[in-house]
């Protein structure tokens, strides 16, 4: 392995770290849901590993396709910025339904008191929520939540911005192995990087209680994906 190859993965890695890092749409839509949903930990790191995979991928597989067919790097980089404005709109569309979708839910979901009448003639009322307070048996099978599947193809459409311009096409010059071990340093950094983040974070969030404001947990969720999405969009995150 030549020592210009050994720089080019140091970078690859380096560039999948700050890449990763920088951009809280990687790591903030996983925490917020996870905290919102109450999913256990190995869940989170489960779908956040399969997303981080499909986001890395689908920039791999169009620098490959590049590389095979001769596509000069400004055209790939003006197919990844498409791809960035499509998953950022995408994020800011999902952060905005999820918030309206929480605000229903936890108006829905408001407390208010029953009163109970006893055989003795005596009364005493409770405040409760339909979801927090009572639970119920049910013999029907629990939906299948779209969450994780709508996440999936957000990170798939969100591009890898410098995987191909900076790393790619130069270990072209190298070989075709060269391409997949700078390409893997890459994505290994980048997942790694989301999944130290994720797992920390989301452990922090195990531990926050919102009180009165709990029933709004998914509302703040949607609020904090949709202001992520503008971020990316707008600020350039």
């Amino acid at each position: 392995m030549s020592s210009e190859l050994l720089v080019l993965i140091g970078t690859a890695a380096t560039l999948g770290l700050v890449h990763t890092v920088l951009g809280p749409d990687h790591y903030l839509p996983f925490i917020v849901i996870s905290r919102a949903r109450r999913w256990p930990l190995p869940k989170t790191l489960s779908i956040s590993f399969l997303c981080g995979l499909g986001h890395v991928l689908s920039s791999v597989a169009l620098g490959l396709v590049g590389i095979a067919l001769g596509i000069a790097v400004s055209r790939l980089e003006g197919v990844e910025s498409f791809r960035g404005g499509a998953a950022a709109w995408l994020l800011i569309g999902f952060g905005f339904a999820y918030f309206i979708w929480g605000i229903h839910r936890a108006i829905r979901n408001k407390p208010h008191s029953h009163v109970h009448l006893h055989h003795d003639g005596e009364e005493h009322d409770h405040v409760h929520t339909h979801e927090a307070s009572h639970s119920h048996i049910h013999n029907q099978k629990k939906k299948a939540s779209l969450t994780p599947w709508i996440l999936f193809i957000i990170f798939v459409f969100g591009p890898c911005e410098p995987l191909i311009p900076l790393v790619m096409y130069p270990a072209m010059k190298h070989n075709i192995s060269g391409v997949i071990l700078v390409a893997s340093a890459f994505g290994l950094a980048t997942i790694l990087t989301m999944l130290i983040i994720i797992a920390v974070s989301s452990w922090g969030a195990s531990f926050i209680r919102l009180g009165r404001l709990e029933r709004y947990v998914h509302a703040i969720a949607g609020a904090m994906i949709f202001i992520s999405g503008l971020s990316v969009q707008f600020l350039g995150l």
